[in-house]
């Protein structure tokens, strides 16, 4: 079956076409990227495997352009990767919020579209653009069946402990506010491919895994079943991000909004945009950038590493004391993968938790599947490459099957 899986941002869209033969079976076939949708000057990047990449240039009004010109090139006689749309067996797509409808993926029908519209208010910024994908493609291939696999999903399996908040109970009853945790898609493939690396088993397990990219979250996975996330309510919860606060007393929140005369958009603009490693250096939210300001002699890009590296190491810790110990601790998203002074950082000095670091290994290890801890090490840990997409087609494959 070969499924297009797509991931609809407010103002682009990624996807991938994916041939799966069967849940352990699979050939990458094409992956690109429309960028500036709402502009004249639009653009699909197109990466077909085996093929040299094209770049196409024009006005894209909006996601039903984008995800047509998608279509066109991957059916392109030249370009293209598929004869014809009868081709496509299904279509996946990422939904950042599920609310707690959705505990699993799911086959999208009228009354999924409906549910998923009724999360909207629970992530105003992205479940719009994910709507406008599933309405886009049933205009365009009404025949092919869609299904939507949600962010949250994986971690509705927290007990009540985990994610109610302090607040009056009736806010919870009344607009379901509570923890709901992000990157579930990437944090149950990264916990598997930790245990096939590693031998352990997944459903029998104490793992940790750290989806650090310029969003970061951290998760604690107990007997396959994730128990506690950083991220909460927002994705601006948990740890210290590219622009993103992560935790923070309320109360430091109120007295800034009063002091600066700020309304609630100005508020949670400065929470998201304006904060994390960004707010604290003034320079940028790229780790390059400030580790290339910190090793310039940089106080302040010295000062964010070290915020953004103690968080981390924090809920490693905390994680470990909620489940009794670790088996596993797991690195992955773009920094996760790539930075290893961020995983130097965060495992020295954790013998006590059980981990023999190798340093000298760690400091090779740029997104390749690894075990960074020596043989004897009581808990490893190791580097694992994402792909939340192929979870998307796998649970699409899946569930289309059926």
């Amino acid at each position: 079956m070969i499924i297009l899986v797509l991931n609809c941002g407010s103002s682009s869209v990624k996807y991938q076409v994916i041939e799966m033969n069967a849940i352990t079976e699979h050939k990458l076939l094409a992956k690109g990227l429309v960028e500036r949708i709402g502009l004249d000057n639009g653009l699909l990047t197109h990466k077909p495997t085996g093929k040299e990449p094209v770049e196409i240039k024009t006005a894209i009004p909006d996601h039903t352009k984008g995800i047509n010109l998608i279509i066109k090139a991957i059916t392109d006689p030249e370009t293209g990767v598929v004869e014809s749309l009868h081709q496509i067996g299904a279509v996946g797509h990422r939904v950042v919020h599920g609310g707690e409808y959705f505990k699993q993926s799911a086959l999208i029908t009228k009354d999924v579209i409906r549910r998923i519209e009724e999360c909207v208010e629970l992530a105003p910024l992205h479940i719009p653009a994910n709507l406008k994908g599933i309405y886009a493609i049933g205009e365009l291939l009404p025949d092919v069946p869609q299904v939507a696999n949600f962010d949250t999903s994986f971690h509705q399996t927290m007990p009540a402990k985990a994610f109610i908040y302090g607040l009056p109970y009736k806010y919870y009853e009344q607009y379901r506010v509570r923890r709901y945790g992000f990157h579930g898609t990437s944090h149950k493939f990264v916990a598997q491919q930790g245990c096939a690396l590693t031998g352990l088993d997944f459903e029998h397990s104490k793992l940790v895994t750290c989806h650090i990219g310029n969003g970061g979250s951290i998760t604690a996975i107990l007997n396959g079943k994730s128990v506690d996330t950083s991220m909460g309510f927002t994705p601006v919860d948990g740890l210290v991000m590219g622009t993103r606060s992560g935790e923070i007393d309320p109360g430091a929140v109120t007295f800034i909004g009063k002091k600066e005369n700020m309304t609630q958009d100005e508020t949670w603009n400065m929470l998201n945009k304006e904060s994390g490693v960004l707010g604290i250096t003034g320079i940028s939210s790229d780790m390059r950038d400030i580790e290339a300001a910190k090793n310039a002699g940089n106080e302040r890009a010295q000062l964010a590493l070290n915020v953004y590296f103690y968080r981390i190491k924090k809920y490693i810790g905390a994680y470990a004391a909620a489940m009794g110990g670790v088996d596993l601790i797991v690195f992955t998203g773009g920094v996760g993968e790539n930075d290893s002074a961020m995983r130097d950082a965060v495992c020295s000095n954790m013998e006590f938790l059980g981990i023999d670091f190798d340093h000298t290994l760690n400091a090779t290890v740029r997104g390749q599947n690894t075990v960074i801890t020596k043989p004897e090490s009581k808990v490893k840990v190791a580097v694992i490459a994402t792909n939340e997409e192929l979870v998307i087609a796998r649970d699409t494959f899946n569930i289309v099957k059926k």
